[in-house]
């Protein structure tokens, strides 16, 4: 690699510009102007919109106290007071509490994967990190009031996202905990340290200074920005949080919070446009064809939450879009999947967990949550309501 080559890498990192984001975002803007400016009916494009806007303005307010929510746990809550609740003498114990944990600590996917990064090297075991990490983004107040919001107010649809996240969680984590030990499971440099470390939710996210084996990790997580050096004091967030006074606390949290929100709004936008574009032009029949085939609509909004990567606390509105075209078990398919599994979780799990880690949690993450989605179409049917 030329020095050059190796500069410009190293400025990419420090300022963490993220090309995957503009890539993502550029190509989104060409293909829905494409698919705009080659519509024929005027009245298709306000039926469109009408869609498009009605998804952004019932998800935009929970994905802003979401990520407030969020600020407020990173700046707030610190890491011995969420591992004090976890008993460590009880490894499969603390999967059962860890799983529920966002009840108490609600995070969205987005933030949850610093706080556990916090919590592993605080001698958190592998198996109750698991669990936190994919139940906490589901199994949370703010998820459920999204959730009851977008499906007016139906306790079932509510119940079997709470219910199933959590059953998922669990069993990954034992799953995970049989197979794997901490040592195993994580990065080398997520071994328990009494380092002090800030609660801030992009300070971990960057590799190490100098750490070459993920040079494009920073690049790659369409966040705003990123640590300049990891001395375990400054976040890189053009801040610190050395002063303990309630107004800078607040401020900091604040910063976070915006942080958050723009990291992932572009994906909201995203998601909501293709579900728009799914009620506009996408005929009822084409969808009733697949609902004729067993499991095959799980499979495919399972697919379009990994493509999506929509945030947990807006991914209700969408996932609610399709009643009428996809039959509910596979709506719970997508709402199950993409807290715990989408494309920009599988680049932020590559700061917490080694290559082999991620494939095996990859695997039981889908294969649980596609169990369950059957379960579910044997037991309620696959016809569309």
């Amino acid at each position: 690699m030329s020095l050059t080559a190796t500069k410009n890498m190293g400025t990419a990192r420090k300022t963490g510009i993220p090309r995957f984001g503009m890539l993502l975002e550029l190509s989104f803007l060409i293909v829905a102007g494409t698919l705009l400016l080659a519509a024929h009916s005027q009245q298709s494009i306000q039926s469109l919109s009408l869609i498009f806007t009605s998804i952004i303005l019932e998800a935009l307010p929970f994905m802003l106290f979401g990520s407030m929510v969020g600020g407020l746990v990173e700046i707030f809550i610190s890491r011995e007071r969420m591992t004090a609740l976890l008993p460590k003498k009880r490894p499969w114990l603390s999967v059962f509490i860890a799983a529920g944990l966002g009840l108490v600590f609600p995070v969205c996917e987005c933030a949850v994967v610093p706080v556990v990064r916090r919590l592993t090297r605080k001698g958190l075991p592998a198996g109750a990190a698991i669990a936190y990490l994919l139940g906490g983004p589901i199994v949370n107040p703010i998820v459920v009031a999204s959730t009851a919001l977008a499906y007016k107010f139906d306790g079932l649809i509510v119940l079997l996202r709470l219910g199933g996240g959590y059953l998922i969680a669990v069993v990954v984590g034992l799953g995970m905990s049989r197979l794997f030990h901490a040592d195993q499971a994580f990065r080398a440099d997520l071994r328990p340290s009494e380092t002090p470390s800030c609660h801030c939710s992009q300070s971990l996210l960057a590799p190490p200074e100098g750490d070459v084996r993920f040079p494009n990790l920073a690049e790659a997580i369409p966040l705003p920005f990123f640590h300049e050096k990891n001395d375990g004091f400054s976040c890189g967030c053009g801040h610190d949080h050395e002063d303990a006074a309630l107004g800078g606390k607040l401020a900091a949290a604040c910063r976070h919070a915006a942080n958050d929100f723009l990291s992932v709004g572009h994906f909201l936008v995203i998601g909501a446009f293709i579900a728009a574009l799914a009620q506009t032009y996408i005929d009822r029949k084409f969808f009733l064809g697949f609902a004729g085939y067993f499991g095959l609509p799980s499979i495919l909004m399972m697919a379009l939450a990994i493509l999506l990567n929509l945030c947990s606390e807006a991914d209700a509105f969408i996932a609610a879009s399709f009643r009428g075209l996809m039959p509910l078990p596979a709506q719970m398919a997508f709402l199950l999947t993409g807290p715990m599994f989408d494309l920009k979780l599988l680049l932020m799990y590559q700061s917490l967990f080694r290559k082999r880690t991620i494939a095996v949690l990859s695997v039981f993450i889908l294969v649980a949550v596609l169990a369950v989605a059957l379960l579910l179409e044997l037991v309620m049917g696959g016809a569309l309501p």
